[in-house]
């Protein structure tokens, strides 16, 4: 089960926002494995999808649509991911666009579609064709978590999140949901993401804040070091809270909701590492004081890749020397290894390059046995400073992806 994760069920409507979920065929047992969102006229959408150059045909039809008109629908499917098809793989998502485009009297280009599940294998355009008219009689403000829940693949809990913010004395409403579990790492993961708020933000505004978002999220997490072909996360503004229109990043209005959509994918983020496929173990990265952001990730990203690391984790075996050696292969320019410390929690195992004369064996063994973890790299050779998240590898890791397919 997720370390310290529980399904939130209490989430907020979006005015603006209709969802529906249903069972579409489309995995060989009965579960959800269809969902739609609805966007009112006036919507303003916002994106970041992989940069996996396999890309997924939704991610290049989705983009593409995103280019030429304001979206109506997003479209999302589990059970099958649509990749590696080619031609037939994107005239496959363009059919499910058109069908679903045709009941409702739009425009293909205002339908945006989504896929999560097995690389290689046919949509099955008729499953999710038969399932579009269900779906447009059930649409509801208050189906996010059924969303949610037709969205997940080795998830095993739902990842949600709604948030009331006051913004220019306007309470601002935010409701986010989130999948992926294995297959996660930056640039970014086998997620997909998608949030909603009543707020009116201008389109190329909404796109900034998104990419400042990601970056301090899902661009900082790792399970397992892999990237999908699939990943997108959705941002939706919908306008209808009443408050002026932000059209510009100067203003304490934008910095206050940048802040509140950051923190709502920080969130986001962690739980999809909190629910790493197998993970016992929660692991924050804290490196401090780099020369700038690039070398600060590159010790983070050194660490979290690290398949002996994060099985020390799962062992609760505080082999410190694994932490070491990634960092000391992580590419950093012009180290003094005299200056650099570690800690684990509070506990110092290295300073000035070297084992701490205070460490004790039973010290780390005790910290190691947690759940939730704390690494601390101090580089001493500047003033920048980031955090990553990443989880341990656990036999079940090995299973689960073992019989995946199966």
């Amino acid at each position: 089960m997720a370390v310290g994760l529980k399904e939130n069920t209490d989430l907020l409507p979006i005015k603006g926002l209709k969802l529906a979920a249903c069972s579409a065929g489309i995995y060989k047992k009965q579960r959800p494995d269809l969902a739609l969102i609805a966007c009112e006229l006036g919507t303003t959408v916002a994106a970041v999808f992989t940069r996996n150059i396999f890309c997924a045909a939704p991610v290049t039809v989705a983009k593409k649509h995103l280019d030429n008109d304001s979206p109506s629908f997003l479209l999302i499917n589990a059970g099958n991911a649509n990749a590696g098809l080619g031609k037939a793989g994107y005239d496959a998502a363009i059919e499910t666009c058109n069908y679903l485009a045709n009941l409702c009297g739009c425009k293909k280009e205002a339908i945006l579609p989504f896929s999560t599940g097995v690389i290689g294998e046919p949509l099955p355009v008729d499953k999710i064709c038969n399932a579009i008219p269900g779906l447009l009689e059930q649409l509801s403000e208050d189906n996010w978590l059924d969303v949610n829940r037709a969205i997940l693949t080795t998830d095993t809990v739902t990842k949600t999140i709604s948030r009331q913010v006051t913004i220019g004395n306007q309470q601002i409403s935010f409701t986010g949901i989130a999948k992926g579990s294995g297959m996660i790492r930056p640039d970014m993961a086998t997620m997909l993401a998608f949030i909603g708020t009543d707020a009116s933000v201008n389109t190329d505004i909404l796109n900034e804040i998104l990419m400042h978002a990601v970056n301090r999220s899902f661009n900082r997490i790792s399970v397992d070091g892999d990237t999908s072909t699939n990943d997108a996360c959705i941002l939706m503004a919908t306008g209808k809270s009443g408050i002026p229109v932000i059209d510009s990043l100067n203003s304490d209005t934008a910095v206050e909701f940048r802040e509140a959509i950051t923190d709502i994918c920080v969130y986001l983020a962690q739980a999809i590492v909190r629910d790493g496929e197998g993970a016992t173990k929660f692991v924050t990265l804290d490196i401090r004081n780099g020369f700038d952001t690039e070398e600060c990730l590159k010790v983070a990203a050194a660490i979290a890749h690290s398949p002996l690391v994060k099985t020390a984790l799962f062992a609760s075996d505080p082999n410190w020397g694994r932490i070491l050696a990634a960092i000391g292969r992580a590419g950093l320019e012009n180290p003094d290894i005299r200056k650099i410390a570690i800690y684990i929690d509070n506990v110092c195992i290295i300073e000035h390059g070297e084992l701490s004369p205070d460490y004790t064996e039973s010290e780390g063994k005790a910290i190691f046995q947690k759940e939730e973890i704390t690494i601390t790299v101090d580089l001493n050779c500047g003033t920048e400073s980031q955090q990553f998240w990443t989880c341990d590898f656990s036999y079940d890791y090995v299973r689960i992806n073992a019989e995946y397919r199966t």
